[in-house]
């Protein structure tokens, strides 16, 4: 009998802020990670990347300051760098693990890009900031190379991107080959890098895409039995933050759909979970979406905490 076939989406808390932080956080996360194959499931793993393309961007910014003969990165380029290490440390943690509790399982990553629409409306209105703090001298050195900023009030500038929707996985059917051979896959880091189509050719985009949004394409893309959405909190709640804050253990397509009109989620955090939870329902009706922490996500899948949302 074939395991059970799961996308897990791991938010920052599953990964840490620095390096080092990272390389910590990982083996926590690993072990979580581990009870799930040990109760027989599939894993394709998708992450964020929110602090880690930020430093490489910076690092890279910096590196051409210093080295004027060196040419910045673009923000394309900065997102395959932040998948390539974080995939590395997620899959060696994984791995490890798993070999500790006499599991012998191929873990790989795979580079993934996303392609996206060059005239989604999110390039006109750019809302995702990331980067070093600028000085305005620094910041009209970034409008000249025809980047965009944005005024942090009494700080400084930043730098300030596109975050369109994701339309197709560009390397599906690779993934899909190694689903098939029951490997536990990491795919789609950071949202994807972020490519639009030109012809025959994939022309790197200055954009990030959301990760929570590549999550419910891609179980939607591989047909999975389960969206797992890993946050920072054990539940979905609502009224979240006041003194009537109520957990939500179940709710359907239909109630998320009315507690979006409500405005019960927080747009750049509760929000693009429950639409990418939605988006993934509508093509796979018979799966299963559970939004719960890492650290209660082995309960979580047997149904005993988390929020789960059906079609």
């Amino acid at each position: 009998m074939s395991r059970k076939k799961i996308v897990v989406s791991l938010g920052h808390e599953a990964l840490g802020y620095t390096t080092l932080e990272q390389k910590d956080a990982v083996s926590v996360t690993a072990q979580a990670l581990a009870d799930l194959v040990e109760q027989d499931y599939q894993l394709t793993i998708t992450h964020s990347n929110g602090p880690q393309v930020s430093m490489i961007h910076k690092a890279m910014t910096e590196l051409r300051r210093v080295y004027i003969d060196y040419t910045p990165a673009p923000m394309c380029v900065c997102s395959a760098m932040s998948q390539g290490y974080v995939g590395f440390d997620i899959q060696n943690a994984l791995r490890s693990e798993l070999l500790r509790r006499g599991i012998s399982r191929t873990v790989s990553t795979i580079l993934t890009q996303v392609t996206v629409d060059p005239y989604d409306e999110a390039f006109y209105e750019l809302t995702k900031v990331l980067g070093r703090l600028m000085s305005a001298e620094d910041a009209e050195m970034e409008i000249k190379k025809g980047n965009y900023v944005k005024e942090i009030p009494g700080k400084g500038y930043r730098r300030v991107v596109a975050a369109p929707k994701p339309m197709d996985i560009v390397e599906i059917e690779a993934i899909r080959a190694l689903v098939a051979a029951d490997q536990e896959v990491i795919a789609c880091g950071g949202g994807g890098i972020p490519v639009i189509e030109q012809k025959a050719s994939l022309k790197g985009a200055s954009a990030v895409i959301e990760k929570d949004a590549i999550a419910g394409l891609l179980a939607a893309q591989l047909r999975s039995d389960e969206l797992v959405i890993l946050t920072g909190v054990e539940h979905v709640f609502l009224h979240y933050g006041t003194p009537e804050q109520t957990p939500i253990e179940r709710m359907d397509v239909q109630q998320a759909r009315a507690y979006i009109e409500e405005g019960q989620f927080e747009p750049l955090t509760m929000l693009p979970k429950i639409e990418a939870a939605i988006a993934y329902l509508e093509k796979v009706p018979e799966g299963r979406v559970v939004i719960t922490s890492i650290h209660g996500v082995a309960d979580a899948i047997k149904g005993k905490t988390g929020t789960i949302i059906t079609a």
